[in-house]
């Protein structure tokens, strides 16, 4: 199944939290990334008494479903620091299900599509990139869509 993440970090050495993410990802049994954004910097949402984000989007082609990505989306996070004390709060890793393939899914612990997708410029910045054909929950291709927020991309690779 093809899925699409989001990543994003704003404690420490953010770069380095993206890149071991991106290494955990990739040595997941059932997960090979197919597509990596270039990185953005981006201004804190909902909470933005905080600093900037580095964030990317990744395609990748799992064999795990929904809830089994999602657990090791978080045993990536919690090895990588990840402290839930601050709702939207500062964080060395956030991975978020933004899609996985035509599955719609509404749980107390997950919700596909992301349900923030549309209204957040930094998810949507990255992912426009890697599929810019991309057909977004309301219809709308992904290029005729602006989020809310700023973002700046800085034609910059994580290499794995």
């Amino acid at each position: 199944m093809k899925a699409y993440l989001s990543l994003g970090s704003n404690e420490g050495d953010r770069k380095d939290y993206l890149l071991q993410a991106l290494e955990m990802l990739a040595d997941s049994c059932g997960i090979t990334i197919t597509k990596k954004s270039q990185l953005y910097e981006t201004a804190p949402w909902g909470n933005e008494d905080q600093a900037a984000f580095l964030n990317m989007a990744a395609e990748i082609e799992t064999d795990l479903d929904p809830l089994e990505l999602l657990d090791r989306c978080q045993y990536i996070e919690n090895t990588l620091g990840r402290k839930r004390s601050i709702h939207w709060g500062p964080r060395t890793m956030d991975i978020d299900i933004l899609d996985c393939q035509d599955i719609r899914l509404s749980t107390e612990r997950l919700t596909i599509p992301h349900p923030y997708m549309e209204q957040r410029e930094f998810v949507l910045a990255p992912l426009r990139e890697i599929v810019p054909d991309y057909i977004l929950p309301s219809g709308n291709t992904i290029t005729a869509v602006k989020g809310e927020g700023t973002v700046k991309r800085l034609n910059e690779y994580i290499n794995t």
